[in-house]
């Protein structure tokens, strides 16, 4: 591990200043899913005490988030040794089977669910839009292989404002589950050297997944990976045609509570554009924990390995909602729609941004 690292780790071991705010955390009550478990842990391998291998696990039980980042008024950030010791762990060999096979799955795929087609019915809709256009939407393998409903309706949303665009059907992946999963490894920079590659033939890309702009426009700078394309997150483009007319709008008087992706307002630093959005066509309310410090919702990659505990993050943000008298929330993220819409309840409806958009309320 880095001197570096190593600082952070050593910092965070006995800090308990941000246990309240992760998610994972507060789902599970455990100690041991804090960021300062995590620290001690990774502490005890530096040391010679522990393996890396005898506590990789407890590094895969981080959403990396940056909640914990966040909330740190000395400026230590776990995320940043949590993904190193991933890294590590890749580098010894040592990363868990689950995580091997999701890793393999990628590399084969270009997704860790290891699909090779998509929904007919998304396909249909894709292949409508192959001609080459000057503006790409980069739709992401979530919805692409996860929830093609949100996919059809984000296609549908562009096409009611006259948006010429196209959509690939095989399109590449932009490296941000592998950069999840095993951070800065060569296999991943290679993933995005491709998918620049892909993407670099348009004037503009429309990204649907803040997953994806997030590494599109903050991991692809960082490790060198050159976009002459400009990239655009899918809802700052939304503000944008709808402050022109493109998209006509009418607001229904409907309350709502926004559910801020953190790679958008903690990492882009995109809080308003998708307000503007929302407040065309409803109401937009705040939860508690909102903008920068948004609680995550969870997401479809580590249903894969956490499933009861991803579905209590989801409850959990649900109840937010409804401590603050909210029935609807609306998302901005794929996965976070998907893993919300998983709870089983019937108080607080979920809306995606494209079901405001075309009337779904």
């Amino acid at each position: 591990m880095t001197e570096n690292s190593k600082k952070h780790v050593d910092s965070c071991r006995f800090c308990w200043m941000c246990r309240h705010i992760c998610p994972i955390g507060n789902a599970t009550g455990l100690e041991r899913n804090t960021s300062r478990a995590r620290a001690l842990g990774l502490s005890l391998v530096n040391r010679g005490t522990f393996t890396l291998s005898e506590v990789i696990d407890n590094i895969y039980e981080c959403a990396c988030c940056g909640a914990c980042t966040k909330e740190c008024v000395t400026g230590w950030d776990p995320v940043m040794f949590t993904k190193e010791a991933r890294l590590d762990g890749v580098l010894e060999g040592v990363l868990p089977e689950y995580i091997n096979n999701l890793v393999d799955k990628c590399l084969e795929t270009g997704n860790a669910y290891g699909a090779v087609e998509i929904d007919a019915s998304l396909k249909a809709t894709v292949v409508a839009h192959a001609q080459k256009a000057d503006t790409l939407l980069f739709l992401g393998v979530d919805a692409l292989y996860k929830v093609p409903e949100a996919a059809i309706k984000a296609i549908k949303v562009l096409e009611k404002a006259g948006v010429e665009f196209s959509v690939l059907e095989k399109e590449p992946a932009s490296g941000q589950q592998l950069e999840y999963l095993i951070s800065a490894a060569n296999e991943t920079k290679q993933q995005m050297l491709a998918c620049a590659a892909a993407i670099n033939a348009y004037d503009k890309v429309v990204v649907f997944d803040p997953q994806d702009a997030k590494v599109f426009k903050r991991e692809y700078k960082e490790w060198g990976v050159e976009l002459s394309a400009e990239v655009v997150t899918f809802t700052s483009f939304l503000a944008e045609i709808l402050e022109k007319g493109s998209l006509e709008a009418k607001n229904s008087g409907k309350n709502v509570v926004y559910q801020d992706p953190f790679q958008l307002s903690r990492d882009l630093e995109e809080t308003e554009e998708p307000r503007k959005v929302i407040s065309a066509y409803a109401v937009c309310n705040e939860m508690l924990c909102c903008g920068k410090d948004t609680m995550w919702a969870g997401n479809l990659l580590m249903k894969e390995w956490m499933p009861d505990v991803i579905l209590r993050v989801a409850a959990d943000r649900i109840n937010n909602a409804k401590g603050v008298g909210a029935d609807t929330i609306v998302t901005a993220s794929v996965s976070e729609y998907a893993s919300l819409k998983a709870v089983e309840q019937s108080e607080v409806k979920i809306l995606s941004l494209e079901e405001l958009i075309l009337g779904e309320q």
